[in-house]
């Protein structure tokens, strides 16, 4: 069939198609990125992740119940704390200098600094003393702790369903008619799994901007390279390894020991990542060091001789790192250079119950 367009069609097809240039163009630069805001995306110069995304993708609703639950201290027995509680997004889901230690119901405190929240997509293991080694099953610890939560997870899944909220979003997010376990740790991991940390001026270096760092953060980066990145690798800073680093002055807290039984492990924790460790002092499991001059003050003349303690930071004697104090201050003008402002300012994150 053959058209013959008259005057008329050849003024209103122009403008037609100018319309429909506009919506597509409206439709890619605005809904787009609002629904990648709620998908797992892998950072170009990460490792693949380790966490089971074929058993639980990361979807709008479920991110958004997580996120409730996270900042919700109805979970706890007596309803005075959540997750929220210990860690803080302005600290990259860290806690502060006003609970060096973690924290929970009836003023109770515990012995162990809470740990920032990030970049848990990557890892197979979690806390201090690596006790957790899937992330679905990381907040059980903490609801059931007598330290913390201390309420038991069958009563908090009995709580919600009886909430006046709660059996609807688990509804629209999982398609079920009854809370139950499985789906409570999945939402809660949806929500953790999105604190994805890699967008500081260090990550735009490496991937090409080289004006990203100046001059002192650029020899920071090489002395870290050289005397840190053995422990701290790139680009999680973490080699996910546990090591004492003789940070306990006398052993009182056995560490990985508790969860291995293994006389090796006295005293080990978790390697963690330096990403965003401006903003998550104090510092180590034991919340001994307030500032990063004292960590690295530590490290070159504070360790001694230690059972397990780690031939990489003290071997014949003595600390195996030597730095000047110039060098320290390049140091940690590098560390610097970690803190993801984009992510600790996310406002997906924000609490929206408030």
């Amino acid at each position: 069939m053959k058209y013959n367009l008259t005057t008329r069609d050849r003024l209103i097809w122009p403008a037609l198609l100018f319309v429909v240039i506009v919506w597509v163009g409206c439709v890619s630069e605005s809904d787009e990125p609002i629904l990648s805001l709620y998908r797992f995306e892998k950072p170009s110069h990460f490792p693949e992740p380790t966490y089971t995304f074929q058993n639980n993708d990361v979807n709008e609703k479920g991110f958004n119940l997580g996120k409730m639950l996270f900042f919700d201290p109805s979970l706890s027995r007596d309803g005075s704390v959540s997750c929220s509680s210990c860690h803080v997004q302005s600290h990259a889901f860290a806690d502060t200098w006003l609970h060096p230690f973690s924290f929970g119901v009836e003023d109770r405190e515990g012995v162990r600094n809470s740990p920032p929240l990030f970049n848990l997509a990557f890892q197979t293991e979690f806390f201090w003393d690596g006790g957790v080694t899937h992330l679905d099953f990381a907040p059980i610890l903490a609801i059931e702790s007598e330290i913390e939560m201390d309420e038991s997870f069958e009563n908090l899944v009995h709580k919600l369903n009886n909430h006046t909220q709660y059996p609807k979003l688990f509804k629209e997010a999982f398609g079920v008619e009854e809370i139950t376990g499985p789906y409570v740790l999945h939402a809660f991991s949806q929500f953790m799994l999105l604190m994805v940390s890699a967008d500081s001026r260090y990550d735009q270096f490496v991937k090409g901007d080289q004006n990203a760092l100046n001059q002192e953060e650029i020899e920071g980066l090489l002395l870290f390279r050289k005397h840190c990145e053995s422990c701290h690798r790139e680009p999680l800073f973490t080699d996910l390894s546990y090591r004492n680093n003789g940070v306990q002055k006398t052993i009182t807290d056995l560490g990985r020991e508790a969860i291995t039984e293994v006389a090796q492990d006295r005293a080990k924790f978790k390697v963690p990542s330096l990403r965003n460790i401006e903003v998550t002092s104090p510092y180590m499991h034991n919340a001994r060091f307030e500032g990063l001059l004292q960590v690295l003050n530590h490290y070159t003349e504070g360790i001694q001789e230690q059972v397990n303690i780690d031939p990489l930071v003290f071997k014949n004697g003595k600390p195996t790192i030597q730095l000047t104090d110039p060098e320290k201050e390049k140091i940690i003008a590098f560390l610097k250079s970690l803190t993801d402002d984009n992510f600790i300012n996310n406002p997906i994150f924000f609490n929206s119950n408030e």
